[in-house]
């Protein structure tokens, strides 16, 4: 149990701070969004199931008890006391740490959830108030502004924005671009990958690997919804939209519209070049190779907890 509890810590640190940042650097995720989306995916639950893993390893250590009879154990003492003597501060402090971030972790998730779906509910009221319906497409609404907008509400009532001055800018197959893209976000359902991402970040802010793997996450799921984009409007088609928009940001005349545009340039900047330049998806044997350690880096630290249970 001890070596598996230190083991478990080991991997806990390295998915929580060599592996996430190597991984922004490597060139291979922008080619392959889907494949590095897994293996984010896998840091950040593994990652979690590791460190409560192991302090409950380092909890139970020495005691002799598993865990479901440890709970029992501790549960009783609780209302009829005294402690059982197997259990000194040090387990105890470990056990309470484990249950506490567990319980961090799955408050924050119910409360972004909760919280996520108020905010898209208050945006669509306000959307059903200062938007107008787009003359051909259904379950598209435009909003009056110069700027370049174009975003999409999930749901159970899915909506895409678009700003009047997009649709100036966009000739009709850049518009159908930027409409294929945010169309492949409400289909594939990024906004669920992007909230567990973000509840990671609220459970742990002061955890500066959870932010950055939020931004990553973001920016993986773009070049995800461009790979579908590109299957109804040529890649060059859409590097353009994304180009002039871009420019439109630039140009608008409201500071704090320029404002907003500035932290995605870089994002956009990647998009571009990524839809111009040819680049390298990983062969076969990679792409398995990563998403077999994916598997492994939640197989473990979950094959562990099953130990401990029995």
């Amino acid at each position: 149990m001890l070596i598996g509890a230190v083991a478990l810590a080991l991997l806990a640190v390295a998915l929580a701070w060599p592996i996430p940042i190597a991984l922004p650097r490597a060139a291979w995720p922008v080619d392959n969004p889907a494949t590095a989306l897994v293996l984010w995916q896998a840091i950040a639950l593994g990652g979690g199931l590791s460190m409560f893993g192991s302090l409950l390893g380092f909890g139970l250590a020495g005691t002799g008890a598993n865990l479901p009879h440890a709970g029992a154990d501790l549960l009783a003492a609780a209302f009829t006391g005294p402690l059982p003597s197997a259990y000194g501060a040090i387990q105890l402090f470990l056990l309470s740490a484990a249950a506490l971030l567990a319980l961090d972790l799955l408050v924050n998730l119910v409360d972004t959830a909760v919280r996520a779906e108020r905010e898209r509910r208050r945006h669509r009221d306000l959307i059903a108030l200062l938007t107008a319906p787009h003359a051909d497409r259904a379950r598209v609404r435009v909003i009056e502004h110069p700027a370049p907008v174009a975003y999409c509400l999930p749901g159970a009532r899915t909506v895409t924005v678009l700003s009047n001055g997009l649709i100036e800018l966009l000739d009709a197959d850049r518009l159908r671009a930027v409409l294929a893209h945010e169309d492949a976000h409400l289909r594939q359902q990024h906004h669920l990958m992007l909230l567990a991402f973000r509840s990671w970040r609220r459970a742990l802010p002061w955890f500066p690997i959870a932010t950055r793997a939020e931004r990553s996450v973001g920016l993986l799921v773009e070049l995800l919804a461009d790979d579908q984009a590109v299957r109804q409007a040529d890649a060059e088609t859409l590097a353009a939209a994304i180009e002039q928009v871009g420019s439109g940001w630039e140009a608008a005349e409201d500071a704090t519209t320029s404002a907003a545009g500035r932290p995605v340039a870089s994002a956009m900047a990647v998009r571009i070049r990524r839809l111009r330049v040819n680049g390298r998806p990983l062969t076969w044997a990679a792409r398995f190779g990563v998403l077999a350690a994916s598997v492994g880096l939640v197989a473990v630290p979950a094959g562990y907890l099953v130990a401990l249970m029995i």
